[in-house]
């Protein structure tokens, strides 16, 4: 098995893949993509405060019990390439309440790498936004990734309440789903089904949209109205619908109402080029013409290959003109379009 190789989706097969690229391109690599962040709180006889990657429901069955693999099965279901579990340990006597639990848990996924991140069930109002606040205050520190809300079974009976969480957190990184979901009869709230859309967005590459796909699901708890779906879409809220055959996403939005696609490629640009300057610019260039020349020659291969890929369009690459690069500092101007899914279609049919 062999050929070239998408550096958006690595081939699954064995095999040598060859891509031909000028020299700057291959400083820049894409990051890992796919992997899904999901702390669990009943895990059978596996050891607590540990972490562990699975990439298969008997791995998950074998080492926590197959009752508490629920979401993890979700997960790798909706298309994950694999799911980081953190084994959380459970609250010390001397705990004032449980938010000193999901303060130390959240503190645990700080050190590690993951694309996007959620709980295996619902979560207080208070936590919710505890999670939103910790999500912002990561990427303000360079660390980028998507998390994925749901509620109540009660508040998935009323849109309404969906939509007033999807308000309350309002962020281009947070994703709100406010309709359960049925698989053969069985009933999942919108926060127990959240871990199948976090491994669908995981799952799904940065140059593709969520947009109308089918999910692993029978029907929604409430099918809603035209005017609702209409009104949810407009708040930004995550709709499952059910279209007469089958129950598929609305559309992928996150709660700022901008697209899931539109953000996760800005994700990988923010993660991407940061981590390449770590590893191969940082003290090893040096601040003339030469070195800018290159660094500058990098990230615009780099940005090339993502707009081959379809993820983004009209590049510009170059020094800032209102901050002069001197000393140890260089000051990039960078500007690019992502690149939308086709998602309304109108037809002028004369007659």
């Amino acid at each position: 098995m062999g050929g070239t190789w998408d550096p958006i989706t690595l081939p699954v097969r064995p095999g040598l893949y060859i891509n031909f690229v000028e020299a700057a391109a291959a400083q820049i690599k894409g990051g890992t993509r796919g992997t899904v962040a999901l702390p669990l709180f009943q895990y059978g006889t596996a050891e607590a405060g540990q972490f562990y990657t699975i990439e298969k429901e008997t791995e998950a069955a074998n080492l926590f019990g197959l009752a508490n693999v629920t979401a993890i099965r979700l997960i790798l279901q909706g298309g994950a390439k694999e799911v980081l579990v953190y084994t959380v340990p459970a609250a010390p006597a001397k705990a004032k309440s449980d938010a000193e639990v999901y303060l130390a848990l959240r503190d645990a996924f700080e050190s590690r790498s993951f694309n996007v991140f959620v709980y295996p069930g619902e979560l207080t109002a208070e936590e919710q936004d505890n999670t939103r606040n910790w999500c912002i205050r990561n990427r303000g520190e360079g660390k980028h990734f998507l998390t994925v809300f749901g509620g109540s079974a009660e508040e998935d009976l009323n849109p309404e309440l969906g939509n007033a969480r999807t308000d309350r957190l309002s962020d281009d990184y947070a994703v709100n789903l406010i309709t359960g979901a049925r698989i053969n009869g069985e009933a999942y709230s919108s926060a127990q089904y959240a871990p199948y859309i976090a491994g669908l967005i995981a799952g799904t590459g940065i140059n593709k949209s969520i947009t109308y796909t089918p999910v692993r699901a029978t029907d929604v708890m409430k099918r809603l109205k035209n005017s609702e779906i209409n009104n949810a879409l407009k708040k930004g809220s995550l709709v499952l619908v059910h279209d007469g055959e089958k129950v598929k996403v609305e559309q992928g939005l996150v709660t700022s109402k901008k697209k899931i696609r539109a953000i996760r490629a800005r994700q990988a640009v923010a993660t991407d080029i940061p981590k390449a300057a770590a590893d191969s610019y940082i003290g090893k260039l040096d601040n003339n013409a030469d070195g800018q020349a290159a660094l500058i020659a990098a990230v615009k291969a780099y940005l090339e290959r993502l707009e081959l890929n379809n993820v983004l369009t009209d590049i510009v690459v170059g020094l800032d003109p209102d901050r002069k690069s001197e000393g140890d500092s260089v000051f990039l101007l960078i500007s690019f379009t992502e690149i939308d899914s086709m998602e309304r279609i109108f037809l002028t049919i004369k007659v």
